[in-house]
């Protein structure tokens, strides 16, 4: 209740009982039932993973003139890009995302198909006909979906030319992700390439 009649409930300090200072801390900060926390614990929101391969890295000229002007230096990393692709695609496999929805190439798009459902394994066997795109390409952009209790997309960008500053693969995974289906992701980049400590 406030003292000029206004729908605003005033904190009860202004006025007001021990009691009513507890009902107003309950009005103002309700307390998750259990299931939204037990929710809460097992999801996580929104992640952005970034990692180098462990390989051997060559700095390169650039010829770019902002990056002359900033002295932004330009990296070259040696790993296959037909296998890495190949590898985050079955790591995305094990995560039980079901559906590539897009593969770029140097921002040219090879593959799109949003409309189909469990394509993701159908994909990996689709990269071999890609093979003369990749082999001379520099960057490679997927997107996936999950569609488990709540949907979530993947969108990884691997990059053989960088920036000193950049990292060769990002990861973003927008919308919420079981913990284990995560780490299982994680786990399997983990055992099959090795990242950069």
């Amino acid at each position: 209740m406030s003292r000029y009649n206004s729908s605003f409930r005033e904190p009860p300090w202004v006025m007001g009982s021990p009691k009513e200072v507890m009902d107003w801390m309950e009005a103002s900060h309700p307390k998750k039932n259990k299931k939204e926390e037990d929710f809460d614990k097992k999801y996580l929101n929104n992640l952005h993973v970034k990692f180098d391969f462990d390989v051997s890295q060559k700095i390169i000229d650039s010829k770019g003139f902002l990056s002359r002007i900033f002295n932004r230096k330009i990296v070259e990393e040696d790993f296959n890009l037909i296998s890495s692709t190949k590898i985050i695609l079955r790591g995305l496999s094990k995560a039980k995302f079901h559906n590539t929805s897009k593969i770029m190439v140097d921002n040219i798009i090879l593959y799109e198909h949003p409309e189909k459902k469990s394509d993701l394994k159908k994909t990996i066997k689709i990269v071999d006909d890609f093979i003369e795109e990749l082999k001379n390409g520099k960057s490679v952009e997927i997107t996936a979906l999950f569609d488990d209790v709540v949907k979530c997309s993947a969108i990884i960008n691997i990059k053989k030319i960088h920036q000193l500053d950049e990292h060769s693969v990002n990861i973003q995974i927008k919308g919420k992700i079981r913990k284990e289906i995560y780490h299982t992701f994680l786990n399997y980049l983990q055992e099959k390439i090795g990242f950069k400590k």
